[in-house]
């Protein structure tokens, strides 16, 4: 046969062949589907979610095994399991997870072989055949320090997103809980502004009917009035921050305004918080909390990155090996070369890049110690904040408010006798009023402080989410 004739028999064969090989390994291939995102069809899912209370049950089973279903109520708990099911930044970070596990799955694959196809043509009438037919297999060996450092660096990736979700659980759940003491706080505010308004009013009527008897000077009605104005300015002031809380809690879970209209938000032993919510803390046990914050782990996570790339860098050093077997048929010979290949590192032997990721680690491991230090700086100052406020609570409590009531108590007496007049009475009353809102005040500062603490600690001190079993970091049950 003559060399033509073999070449055009040879390229022939490989045409039959090589539609067969593209339709088997079209067949195996993954296809493009396009998924747009329209924000308006997003902003009327939004408008049309609710809550489930039902659902909210079946989680909190699941979270907290131990814990009563609270039904059309939301207590703490509940919200937390709301926030698990709901939350868009929840679940915008478990997606982020999701993403960092199947990059871990794909950074476990060896890079593809590089196939090279040859072909020449020599017009020399000595040989057998003018042709040259060949093909090499470019095969990267993946082993050693890049690889291991490649994989670490995924599995690190995987930890930091587990890290981050954590740490934006924690934040979700924090933001829902001050937003529900700001509420409660401000429906006390509010009916105890209603019952000074109320008392307010009646003294005003009494001062005008003085002042237009000419038994009194129209500048001790003038301030009566100014003190009612202030007393109807705060029970507005404080419906509107109820209002803006309700607006917060809702909006933390993605949900329209009116899905919590139907629900009870409830909070045990709001007003009789523990005198010490550290008490059950070994000292040991807070600096192992505050070790695995978050964001410590996140931090630690992080330095495991730089470490694992530090390794990459050395491991640049040494030149990369590539086998690259072939076949060859030339003018009628077949040849099977086999060549190894190696990838050279920079002319400075990657010193620079080792140099770069050294500082990394050494900026990595800085970032961890700043964290430690202050998450127990936030924790030591928190601790003497709510101290402070404990005892001014306390204060209030077993001195001004007593002596308040006494002193209305008194009056009450006084009015029935004829002592005074209604617009003293009232004076009284009003000044239970007041000790009560100062009360208020410093039940809201000792929960801030409460706040502050669990943020410090990131774990709940007290309350039914202590229950919680079944949780594990950047997951649900």
């Amino acid at each position: 046969m003559k060399p033509t004739a073999l070449c055009a028999r040879y390229w022939g064969t490989i045409g039959r062949q090589v539609p067969t090989v593209l339709l088997l390994a079209a067949a195996g291939c993954a296809s493009y589907s396009q998924q747009p995102l329209n924000p308006a069809e997003a902003l009327h899912a939004r408008a049309a979610r609710t809550l489930d209370p039902a659902l909210i049950d079946r989680k909190v089973r699941t979270i907290a095994p131990r814990a009563e279903p609270s039904g059309a109520k939301l207590d703490r708990l509940s919200l937390f399991a709301a926030i698990l099911l709901l939350d868009p930044k929840v679940e915008a970070a478990r997606a982020s997870i999701e993403t960092a596990k199947a990059q871990a799955r794909a950074d476990r694959k060896a890079p593809g072989p590089v196939l090279t196809l040859t072909s020449e043509y020599a017009n020399d009438p000595s040989t057998r055949s003018p042709w040259l037919l060949g093909g090499v297999i470019d095969v990267p060996i993946d082993s050693g320090g890049r690889r291991a450092a490649r994989l670490t660096v995924a599995d690190s990736n995987v930890l930091v997103a587990r890290y981050s979700f954590a740490e934006t659980l924690w934040a979700e759940r924090m933001a829902v809980r001050r937003a529900l003491v700001d509420r409660m706080i401000a429906q006390r505010q509010a009916d105890l502004a209603s019952a000074m308004s109320a008392l307010r009013d009646r003294q005003v009527a009494v001062l005008e009917r003085k002042v237009a008897a000419g038994a009194l000077a129209r500048s001790e009605l003038v301030q009566a009035k100014l003190a009612q104005a202030a007393a109807q300015r705060l029970g507005s002031d404080a419906a509107v921050r109820r209002t803006q809380a309700d607006r917060s809690i809702s909006g933390l879970l993605g949900l329209p305004e009116a899905a919590l209209a139907t629900f009870e938000l409830s909070w045990d032993g709001f007003e009789t918080p523990p005198p010490d919510p550290l008490a059950a803390l070994a000292p040991d046990d807070r600096m192992q909390a505050i070790t695995a914050r978050s964001n410590v782990l996140k931090a630690l996570a992080a330095y495991d990155q730089a470490e694992a790339n530090l390794r990459g860098e050395v491991a640049r050093q040494f030149p990369a090996i590539v086998v690259s077997p072939g076949y060859t048929w030339e003018r009628g010979l077949v040849k099977l070369p086999l060549s190894i290949g190696l990838a050279l590192p920079p002319l400075d032997l990657n010193r620079a890049a080792i140099a770069a990721a050294t500082a990394r680690r050494l900026e990595a491991g800085k970032q961890v110690e700043a964290e430690i230090a202050g998450a127990a700086a936030a924790l030591d100052a928190t601790i003497t904040e709510r101290r402070q406020a404990m005892e001014m609570l306390e204060r209030l409590r077993k001195a001004d408010i007593p002596g308040a009531r006494q002193l209305a108590a008194q009056a009450d007496a006084e009015l029935r006798h004829g002592s005074i007049d209604t617009s003293e009475w009232a004076i009284a009353q009003i000044g239970v009023l007041q000790f009560r809102l100062s009360e208020l005040d410093a039940l809201a500062r000792v929960l801030a402080a409460d706040a502050a603490l669990e943020d410090a600690l990131q774990r709940p001190l007290e309350g039914p989410e202590l229950m919680i079993e079944n949780m594990r970091i950047g997951g649900t049950p």
